[in-house]
């Protein structure tokens, strides 16, 4: 099917259900079916999954779907295609470049010149001696000096120059970077296409379709702003999300989802094998699976000895239409090892090798890149000027004088057994004369769609190594083992520049309690909490949380994983207005009918002061020893209590003591409680603080 067989639909993005790596999305297209039922879709990214494209029919009975493939269109643009990013790029690169090129030439100038010596003539046999021109000598060295002044001072103009380019190129380079990924990258404009095969509609019928399909390249986590006012036991919490994504589209006035779920997870289902007892039997060969056949590899004896094609790019041209500019010749590289221990060959060019990516290229789609006037090699060639070298691969660096190479491992012994993969008959792709010599001109498990794709899936799940916002956590992290989905109450905008933009998603009623949290026997600081209450049937997961109190902006703290019917402390920081102090007292004694036991008579004594304006309540943790000696005794001497863990918001440790103390506005209170711990005399405390 070309491109004129089958009618064009456009089609508009709907939704877009973001996961916790890639996202799913959906387009509608409606239009009337053509007599032969085929239609293409447009408007698909680049960077889409083939193998995740659906299609169906909507609100049409009898109508469906029969067929549905992914088709890549290629056509040059048009010359007023919005281009300002690209040709400042281009600019700045060939600016650049000119600029580092007088700058070189002044320094081999000044070498030049700071090299001139004086070279007596050559003395013959019979010649007398000749006494040394002294000015002519001190004439030079004035003209040296007076020269090498004025270079000098022009490489200085030179030097500046040069860094003022260089900044500007690495500024412009950063904008088209962080540009979004939705326009095209080069001078041929590329668009996926869904090419459909409808059965069952009538000619005239106009139909609406769904194509659902799946992208990489897209992330997300949760953030909050929680709003509450002192004294009220409710708060509102908004529930926000930080979504990046650089799928090469851009979602505009889109419906957006977030899920919890992973996009890839496995599906595969365990398999039970039997265990036999006797002699050993091979397994059975798998239906449908033959060996290679012999003499495979002598199919490929005349393209090895063609050799590899010219470079495409030569990396001493210019990078312009204009003069070229000389550049320093690239080092030789050392030829690579065999391929036997090389691994994959790396040719510097022609069919069948690795792509190159230039910005202002002409992707191929059959072969590798042509490269246009201006353009610069995006990978596997020369870099963009001023930025590093990238280093050599490891298989190229030349082997130790001497050193002999190690034997290729011996191959497994008995017949070759396929893996799973191999046996997905859809799956294989035959591999290229350019592939290692175990792999080529034969089938493997690979994707069948073209290699430029496979850069653009690389570019766009570069967004999965963005930083993360401060208290921000992987929503998998924060999940569990359950999976959660959240819909936003409005359409949103997210451009497709892999940098984090704020969607608001709705806003989630929660239950607020202030408390104060002090544990004086680790730090005489009491801590305000608020302990959020989760009543709805969702849950929320950790995240930032803008704290606002009573219409101020009070801090930013982090908000842990809070499940349905859960409860939660949330930190915000010491209470200055509320006082702790601690004082401790141990008595040692002995008792028993020949004093056989020690008792260590622990005393604690706890003052509170409320300089607040407002009541406040103060939890007073505490803690006495757990002991799995049966010898050892522990009475107790306080009117604290053991926290019911069910009811708490947090789990406590063993031995956890709380006192809850109600405190009016300036007022104090007095905690006092111990314990005893009775040991035999024989035994001792080892490690540990006995007096705290």
């Amino acid at each position: 099917m070309t491109a004129g067989t089958a009618r064009r639909w456009g089609s508009d993005l709907d939704s877009v259900v973001v996961y916790a790596q890639g996202a799913l999305c959906r387009r509608l297209a409606r239009g009337a079916v053509p007599p032969d039922g085929r239609v293409r879709v447009t408007g698909l990214p680049r960077s889409l999954d083939p193998g995740s494209l659906r299609a169906r029919v909507l609100g049409a009975t009898g109508v469906r779907v029969t067929e549905a493939r992914v088709e890549v269109e290629a056509e040059p643009r048009g010359t007023g295609a919005p281009d300002d990013l690209r040709r400042e790029v281009d600019r700045l690169s060939e600016a650049h470049a000119a600029a580092r090129a007088r700058r070189d030439r002044q320094q081999a100038l000044i070498g030049e010149v700071g090299g001139l010596r004086p070279v007596p003539p050559p003395r013959r046999k019979d010649d007398p001696h000749r006494r040394t021109p002294v000015d002519a000598w001190l004439e030079l060295a004035d003209f040296v000096d007076e020269r090498l002044t004025g270079l000098h001072a022009r490489l200085v103009e030179l030097d500046e120059a040069l860094l003022r380019a260089e900044h500007e190129f690495d500024v412009a380079y950063d904008r088209l970077t962080r540009a979004s990924s939705d326009a095209p990258p080069a001078h041929v404009e590329t668009t996926v296409c869904a090419v459909l095969t409808l059965d069952g509609a009538d000619g005239a019928e106009e139909v609406e379709l769904e194509l659902e399909y799946g992208v990489p390249g897209a992330v997300w986590v949760p953030t909050y702003r929680l709003t509450h006012r002192q004294g009220d036991g409710s708060g509102r919490l908004v529930l926000r999300a930080s979504v990046a994504q650089r799928t090469g589209e851009d979602w505009t006035g889109v419906r957006i989802a977030l899920a919890t779920a992973d996009l890839r997870r496995r599906t595969d289902l365990p398999a039970l094998r039997s265990i036999r007892i006797g002699r050993r039997q091979s397994a059975p060969a798998p239906s449908g699976w033959r060996e290679p056949p012999a003499g495979l590899a002598g199919l490929f004896t005349g393209y090895e000895a063609a050799g590899p094609a010219p470079e495409p790019f030569a990396a001493g041209a210019a990078v312009g239409g204009g003069v070229p500019v000389p550049v320093a010749a690239p080092a030789p590289v050392p030829p690579p090892p065999p391929p036997a221990l090389a691994g994959p060959p790396q040719p510097a060019g022609g069919y069948g090798s690795a792509p190159e990516y230039f910005e202002g290229a002409t992707p191929d789609f059959a072969g590798p890149a042509a490269p246009r006037p201006g353009g610069r090699r995006r990978a596997g060639g020369a870099a963009f000027p001023g930025a590093p070298a990238a280093p050599a691969p490891a298989f190229m660096a030349p082997a130790a004088p001497g050193s002999a190479a190690p034997p290729p491992p011996p191959p497994p012994a008995g017949p070759p057994q396929p893996s799973g993969a191999e046996l997905d008959y859809a799956a294989l792709v035959l591999s290229g004369p350019d592939e290692p010599g175990g792999r080529r001109g034969r089938l493997f498990p690979g994707s069948s769609f073209d290699a430029v794709a496979a850069e653009y899936r690389r570019r766009a799940e570069a967004v999965a190594a963005l930083p993360l916002p401060e208290h921000a956590v992987r929503p998998r992290e924060s999940a569990g083992s359950f999976d959660h989905r959240f819909d936003a109450a409005a359409r949103a905008d997210v451009p497709s520049d892999g940098t984090w933009h704020t969607v608001t998603v709705g806003e989630i009623a929660v239950g607020l309690r202030t408390e104060h949290l002090c544990v004086p026997s680790v730090e005489q600081t009491v801590y305000a909490t608020l302990a959020v209450s989760n009543a709805t049937g969702q849950a929320l997961l950790a995240g930032p949380v803008e704290v606002t109190v009573d219409d101020d902006f009070l801090l930013t703290a982090a908000l842990p994983t809070l499940a349905p019917g859960g409860v939660r402390r949330l930190g915000l920081g010491p209470a200055e207005g509320v006082r702790v102090t601690r004082r401790t007292h141990l008595k040692e004694s002995t008792a028993g009918l020949r004093n056989n036991v020690t008792v260590l008579d622990h005393r604690v004594h706890v003052e509170l002061a409320n300089r607040l304006a407002g009541p406040v309540t103060v939890e007073v943790h505490e803690r006495v020893p757990v002991s799995s000696e049966p010898d050892a005794r522990i009475e107790e001497r306080a009117d604290w209590k053991a926290p019911d863990d069910g009811a708490a918001p947090e789990r406590h440790a063993p031995g956890t003591r709380v006192w809850r103390v109600d405190l009016p506005a300036g007022g104090t209170a007095v905690l006092d409680g111990g314990f005893e711990i009775r040991i035999p005399a024989g035994k001792a405390l080892v490690d540990g603080n006995r007096r705290s």
